[in-house]
C-alpha cells in the first residue's frame, strides 16, 4: 500500500505565533471524555471552553470542578470552521476526542485552523482501517485475521464499520448467509472472531517526558486498563444468541455504554509496553509519530497471547474510569487522570519553547 495522502496543511509554527502560550485555553467538544479533559486542565491552571450544540448541557451543573469555565454553543459542528479566529483570539488548544472526529468529520477535523493536540497526520492512518491494519502490520502486532471476500467467511467474524462509531453497526457473523442478512452497505471489515477477553490498554506516549517506558525518541507511559466484555462464556453466549434473538425481533449491538476497570496479570506487562513501543515506533517512521493518548484494543485467549483489533490515536472513554488515577497511573504521580496527563504535556512544551512540538 502507498503512502496516505496528504492532509490538508495547518502551520503550526504560524498558528501559535499570534497565542499567549501562558494563557492557553483547553477546549473539547461536551461529549465523551470532556469531564476529565476540563477537571484535568484547571488542575494545571488552564482556563476551558466546552464545545456544545444548542444551549449549554446542564449536566455540568452536577460537576462544578469538572464543567468548563465556558461554553461555546454553536448551530452544527461545522461552525467551528467560521469560528477559528475567535477561538485563536483566545488561545484555544483543542483536545481531539472520537466524538469531535466523528461530529466534525475527518476532512473539517483536518483543516481546522485551530492548534490541536497531537499529530493529526494519524487520522488519516486511524480512520482508515486498511491502512491502520498495514500500520500495526509493520509494527508486527499479532492481529485477527482479515477476511477480504464475503465469500470466504467459513468461521465466526467480527464486522465493524470505519471510523470512531463507539461500536455502532458492528455484528457477528458464523458464515456468509449472515453476513448477507446484513450486508452493510458503507466501508466496514471483516475480521476473524477471536474468544477471549477484550481489553484497552491506555498508553500516554510524551516526545518530551524522560519519565516512563523510553521508546527511541520520549516515553510510553501506561495510565490504565478497561473492558467492555465480560469473560470467554460472554463471548460464547454472544456468538450462539444472535438467532434466537433476531427470531424475537431483537437484533444485537455492540454500542458501548459503560466501561469497567481492569488490573492485568504482571507477567503481561512486559508484552504490553513491547506492543506500545513497535506501534509507537512505527508511527514515528510512519506518519512522525503519535503524540498523547492512545489505545490498543485487545483480546487476550486463555494462552494469554494478545490480538489487537483496532487502535485508536487518542484519549477513549475507559480512561473515564480513572478521573483520579488508576493502579497504573498511581505508579507514575498521584491523582493523574489522561485528561490532566494531557494538560502536564502542554505546560511541559510551553516551559521548554517546544509547543509545535506537541500540537497540529
Amino acid at each position: 500500500m502507498g503512502e496516505a495522502p496528504a492532509p490538508a496543511h495547518v502551520d503550526i509554527e504560524e498558528l501559535l505565533r499570534g497565542y499567549d502560550v501562558d494563557d492557553l485555553t483547553v477546549a473539547t467538544v461536551c461529549s465523551h471524555t470532556s469531564l476529565q479533559i476540563f477537571h484535568g486542565a484547571r488542575k494545571e491552571g488552564y482556563k476551558t471552553l466546552g464545545i456544545c450544540l444548542g444551549p449549554q448541557p446542564r449536566f455540568y451543573e452536577a460537576f462544578p470542578r469538572a464543567a468548563p469555565d465556558a461554553f461555546l454553543s454553536i448551530e452544527r459542528y461545522t461552525d467551528l470552521l467560521r469560528l477559528e479566529q475567535q477561538l485563536r483570539a483566545q488561545n484555544v488548544v483543542v483536545i481531539p476526542t472520537g466524538s469531535i472526529v466523528e461530529y466534525l468529520g475527518a476532512d473539517n477535523f483536518l483543516r481546522l485552523r485551530v492548534p490541536t493536540f497531537g499529530n493529526r497526520k494519524v487520522l488519516q492512518w486511524e480512520s482508515d482501517r486498511a491502512r491502520q491494519r498495514e500500520w500495526l502490520d509493520r509494527a508486527g502486532i499479532p492481529m485477527p485475521r482479515l477476511l477480504p471476500d464475503p465469500a470466504q467467511i467459513d468461521r465466526p467474524v467480527f464486522v465493524k464499520l470505519h471510523g470512531a462509531k463507539g461500536g455502532r453497526g458492528a455484528f457477528i457473523a458464523k458464515n456468509s448467509a449472515e453476513y448477507y442478512k446484513v450486508n452493510p452497505q458503507v466501508p466496514h471489515t471483516i475480521q476473524e472472531y477471536v474468544v477471549g477477553t477484550r481489553y484497552y490498554l491506555h498508553f500516554f506516549y510524551s516526545p518530551l517526558s524522560d519519565v516512563g517506558y523510553r521508546c527511541s525518541r520520549g516515553t510510553l507511559q501506561l495510565l490504565g486498563l478497561d473492558r467492555r466484555d465480560e469473560s470467554n462464556v460472554d463471548e460464547m453466549y454472544k456468538l450462539g444468541a444472535q438467532e434466537v434473538l433476531r427470531d424475537l425481533g431483537i437484533y444485537p449491538s455492540f454500542v458501548v455504554t459503560g466501561n469497567i476497570p481492569v488490573v492485568l496479570r504482571e507477567s503481561l506487562l512486559p508484552k504490553v509496553f513491547a506492543m506500545g513501543e513497535a506501534v509507537v515506533e512505527t508511527a514515528l517512521d510512519l506518519f512522525g509519530g503519535m503524540i498523547g493518548p492512545f489505545c490498543l484494543e485487545t483480546i487476550v485467549t486463555d494462552k494469554l497471547e494478545f490480538r489487537v483489533f483496532e487502535i485508536s490515536s487518542r484519549i477513549v472513554a475507559g480512561t473515564n474510569l480513572y478521573t483520579t488515577g488508576s493502579p497504573y497511573a498511581d505508579y507514575l504521580a498521584d491523582d493523574l487522570s489522561t485528561g490532566r496527563r494531557i494538560a502536564q504535556e502542554l505546560r511541559a512544551a510551553a516551559s521548554k519553547g517546544k509547543l509545535a512540538s506537541v500540537l497540529s
